[in-house]
C-alpha cells in the first residue's frame, strides 16, 4: 500500500457534463443533439408526466428535430422486470439516446436499460462493482428531484424481485454523459418525497466524506452538500415555493452526487438497501432511519471527520471533543429526519426482528459495505439493525 498521504495520491474524478440553473430543461434538445440523437427514447413514470415536464421535455427535443419516444413504466425502487419491459420498448422504437427524467427510480431504469442494451443479458448479469464491460449508449440525465444523485453518479440501483433485494451496479460507464438540472422541476414534488430525497442527499454526504475512498476533490462537495441541506432542506419540505430553497437543494444534490460518485459510499446504504428491497420502502426515508446510528458506529473509529461534518452544518462544535461532535451530528441529523416526516424507527415502517438475520446477510455482500470506515461483519450489521428497530 502507498505509504504517501491522501492528497497526494493520484485521483481519477469521474463528472458528466452539467448544465445548471433555472430554465435549464429548455437546454435538452441541444444537449441531445450533441450526443447524437435523433429518436431519443424518454424512461419516466406517470407522475411526471402528469407534473408536466415530459410535455415541455418534448416541445424542446422537437424544437430541433428529434423525434423522442416516452416510455413510463417505471415505478418507485424500480425492479428488474421493469428494466426488461423498457428494453424492449427502447429496441422496438430503434431509440439511441436514453434521456430519464424523474428521481433516482427513473434515472436508474434508464441506466438499466443502456446497460442491457449495449451488453445483453440480465439486469442481475452486472451486480457489483465494473462488470459492464461494452459500450452502452449516450445517457441524459434531468433530475425532477433533489437527494439520489444518479443523474451525475456511477451507481444504479435496480430491484432483483426474485430475491427481494435492491442490486448495486457501479462503474465508470455509468456515469452519464450529460446531467441537467433545471431547479424548477422540484417544485411539483410532494412533501414526503421532498423530505424523503433531501435525507437521501445528506447521506450521500455524510458517508462519502467518511469513506475510506474519500479524497481531496470530492470532500469539498461533500461539505458543502451537508451545508446546503442545514440550512435549506427544512424550507424546502415546508415551503415548496421557496426559489432559494429548491435552488441550494438542487445543488446540494448534485454535489452530494458528485461526492459519492468518486468516494462511494458505507453502512446505511449497504443496510438501506436490503431494506428498501424486502420492503419496498422509500429509500431515503431509510437512510434517514438509519444514519444516525452508522454515525454513531463509525465514530468509534474517525470521530474527526463527523466533526468537521458538524462544524460545516453549522453546530456549536468548536473546542469540543470530537467523539461529543459526532454524537452531537447523530442527535441533529435525527432530530432533522424527525422535523420534515421520517419516523425515529425501522419498527415504524414494518421492519421486524425477524428480518433482521437475513437484512444483515444481504447487507454485507453489498458493494457499499467495502468503504465502510469501520469493518462491519454481519453481527455488527444485525447488532445495529436491532438499535434501530
Amino acid at each position: 500500500m502507498s505509504s504517501l498521504p491522501r492528497e497526494d495520491r493520484l485521483l481519477k474524478f469521474h463528472v458528466p457534463e452539467m448544465v445548471f440553473g433555472l430554465g435549464s430543461l429548455a437546454e435538452a434538445g441541444f444537449c441531445a443533439g450533441r450526443l447524437g440523437a435523433r429518436r431519443p427514447f424518454i424512461v419516466t413514470d406517470p407522475g411526471i408526466i402528469e407534473a408536466g415536464w415530459v410535455a415541455e421535455l418534448l416541445r424542446h427535443l422537437r424544437e430541433v428535430g428529434l423525434d423522442p419516444q416516452v416510455w413510463a413504466g417505471v415505478t418507485p425502487n424500480p425492479k428488474d422486470h421493469e428494466i426488461d419491459a423498457a428494453l424492449a420498448a427502447y429496441v422496438e422504437c430503434g431509440g439511441d439516446v436514453i434521456v430519464g427524467i424523474g428521481g433516482g427510480s427513473a434515472l436508474d431504469a434508464a441506466k438499466g436499460v443502456a446497460i442491457l442494451s449495449g451488453n445483453g443479458g440480465s439486469i442481475s448479469d452486472y451486480a457489483g462493482v465494473d462488470r459492464v464491460e461494452q459500450p452502452i449508449p449516450p445517457l441524459l440525465m434531468i433530475p425532477t428531484t433533489a437527494g439520489t444523485g444518479s443523474d451525475v453518479s456511477q451507481f444504479c440501483i435496480v430491484t432483483d424481485t426474485a430475491n427481494a433485494v435492491k442490486m448495486t451496479i457501479m462503474g465508470r460507464s455509468l456515469v452519464p454523459d450529460i446531467s441537467v438540472t433545471d431547479p424548477r422541476l422540484l417544485s411539483t414534488m410532494p412533501h414526503d418525497l421532498a423530505a424523503a430525497t433531501g435525507l437521501d442527499a445528506l447521506t450521500h454526504a455524510v458517508e462519502s466524506f467518511v469513506s475510506l475512498g474519500h479524497n481531496p476533490l470530492a470532500d469539498g462537495h461533500a461539505l458543502s452538500a451537508a451545508r446546503l441541506v442545514a440550512k435549506a432542506l427544512r424550507r424546502n419540505v415546508e415551503v415548496p415555493g421557496d426559489e432559494r430553497a429548491r435552488l441550494w437543494m438542487a445543488q446540494a444534490s448534485l454535489e452530494a452526487g458528485l461526492a459519492f460518485s468518486n468516494s462511494i459510499l458505507g453502512a446505511t446504504h449497504a443496510m438501506s438497501h436490503q431494506v428498501g428491497g424486502l420492503f419496498d420502502l422509500p429509500h431515503g426515508v431509510v437512510n434517514g432511519v438509519l444514519l444516525p446510528h452508522v454515525i454513531r458506529f463509525n465514530a468509534e473509529v474517525v470521530p474527526e471527520r463527523f466533526a468537521m461534518l458538524a462544524d460545516a452544518m453549522g453546530l456549536q462544535v468548536e473546542g469540543m471533543p470530537d467523539a461529543e461532535a459526532a454524537e452531537l451530528l447523530a442527535q441533529y441529523v435525527q432530530d432533522l429526519a424527525e422535523s420534515v416526516g421520517a419516523p425515529r424507527r425501522l419498527g415504524s415502517l414494518g421492519v421486524t426482528a425477524q428480518d433482521v438475520d437475513r437484512m444483515s446477510i444481504t447487507a454485507v455482500r453489498d458493494a457499499c459495505l467495502a468503504t465502510n470506515p469501520r469493518p462491519a461483519g454481519q453481527d455488527d450489521i444485525a447488532g445495529i439493525f436491532r438499535e434501530s428497530l
